[in-house]
């Protein structure tokens, strides 16, 4: 019986040793632990906010180029309408024009020519088939006598004078400027101004038409009066817009 609770002793005894020895193993070595998942968060960390920092950037950038077109495109539209405005302008013929084209002069008969010894008259009717002529012929501006000829251009006869916008024609030698499109078109105008039958019809009104040859810079004055406009309303924008 002695024996036994000496062996049982023993071995208790070991296991208590063994259990002393582990702990005491276990204080003087602490527990390393792996960090490497700690490591991979933070190296993720920094490439988020790298990443963060480059959209930022991007952002910034694109945001400053939006601004850019934006500025350029109001520009762009100022400018645009700025041309077209200059454009129907000079459709409308309230600009000066310099172009190709050629110069007439509608000149009195030396008297000894007069037929029949009358006076010269200037026909209205007269000057307004020479000034469809022209049209016919490729005039793309055109004025008569210094004013300036527009779609609402009126020639007629007033108290015995013939009149364009108003203003008499009775300063001779009248002179009529036409600008074409093209110096080649001056000259073809020329061509067939040369052997209109426009000359022999001024002159029984004792009245000689002189075609001069084709310029390259031939300028037509603006129009000087105000354009009126009638009929027109200005459209209502809709509800949401400006």
């Amino acid at each position: 019986m002695g024996k036994k609770k000496t062996l049982s002793f023993t071995f208790i005894t070991m296991i208590i040793g063994l259990m002393l020895a582990i702990q005491f193993r276990s204080v003087q070595t602490p527990e390393v632990r792996d960090t490497r998942d700690t490591w991979q968060l933070r190296e993720d960390l920094n490439e988020e906010m790298e990443l963060k920092a480059r959209l930022i950037k991007e952002i910034r950038a694109n945001e400053q180029k939006l601004a850019e077109y934006e500025t350029e495109r109001k520009q762009g539209q100022e400018l645009a309408l700025k041309n077209t405005l200059n454009e129907l302008k000079e459709e409308a013929g309230l600009t000066d024009v310099t172009g190709p084209g050629v110069t007439i002069q509608i000149s009195k008969l030396d008297d000894e020519l007069l037929l029949d010894h009358l006076d010269y008259t200037l026909s209205p009717d007269l000057l307004r088939r020479l000034l469809n002529e022209l049209n016919m012929y490729g005039a793309k501006n055109v004025s008569i006598g210094g004013q300036r000829v527009i779609n609402t251009t009126v020639i007629r006869e007033i108290a015995g004078e013939t009149k364009i916008n108003g203003r008499s024609l009775k300063n001779f030698p009248l002179e009529i400027r036409v600008i074409t499109e093209t110096f080649e078109d001056a000259q073809e105008l020329y061509n067939r101004m040369v052997v209109s039958k426009a000359a022999e019809e001024f002159f029984i009104d004792n009245l000689k038409v002189n075609v001069l040859e084709p310029e390259m810079s031939v300028t037509v004055p603006a129009y000087e009066d105000s354009i009126r406009i009638r009929n027109i309303e200005s459209v209502k924008a809709d509800k949401g817009e400006s």
